[in-house]
């Protein structure tokens, strides 16, 4: 082999090694993050035991949800009677009654406390899970040598930048060329 081509093996060897030490990195990190998010999901299972309050407006919205299917029920009762007895009603009816009753019984259920507890725990969990996804990725770019968000909006801020100053010097030569005519 020749010395350009054992020249070409060593940087092909480096450039792998480096690109194996990233994603070993990458997963590592990868894995504390999926370990925190489950330490924080416990946490957050663990301190979600509703108060009083909330058990009670909990079971009052259960309650009012399953009226609300009870009255769904009889009157498809009722209207499947009168369809027994000559009447002529729509299948449409059937399906109006069903989807009206299901809104009002998940409206009951969603106005609970503790479905608001319970839901804005999730999007806190969620937001976290996504801010150590984030800079997992940000990471795993980095040790890869590519630019990540962060270098990408840098840039975009110091061309800004760069745009304002250029606009203010060729208002400034603007005003000495026509000073000078």
């Amino acid at each position: 082999m020749s010395e350009h081509n054992k020249d070409i093996q060593a940087e092909w060897d480096e450039l792998v090694g480096n690109m194996n030490e990233a994603v070993a990195a990458s997963m590592e990190q990868n894995m504390e993050a999926s370990a925190a998010f489950m330490e924080s999901w416990a946490e957050a299972v663990e301190d979600s035991m509703p108060t009083d309050d909330e058990w009670a407006s909990s079971i009052e919205g259960y309650n009012d949800a399953y009226e609300v299917w009870m009255d769904a029920a009889e009157e498809m009762f009722a209207r499947t009677a009168d369809a027994a007895e000559g009447e002529e009603v729509a299948m449409t009816e059937f399906r109006d009654i069903w989807l009206q009753s299901a809104n009002e019984a998940f409206k009951e259920v969603m106005g609970t406390s503790a479905f608001a507890a319970a839901n804005g725990q999730l999007v806190s969990a969620m937001m976290e899970m996504r801010e150590q996804a984030d800079e997992i990725g940000e990471d795993t770019l980095a040790q890869l040598g590519m630019p990540t968000q962060s270098d990408i909006e840098e840039v975009g801020e110091r061309l800004i930048e760069l745009e304002r100053r250029q606009h203010r010097v060729e208002t400034k030569l603007d005003r000495i060329i026509e000073s000078l005519e």
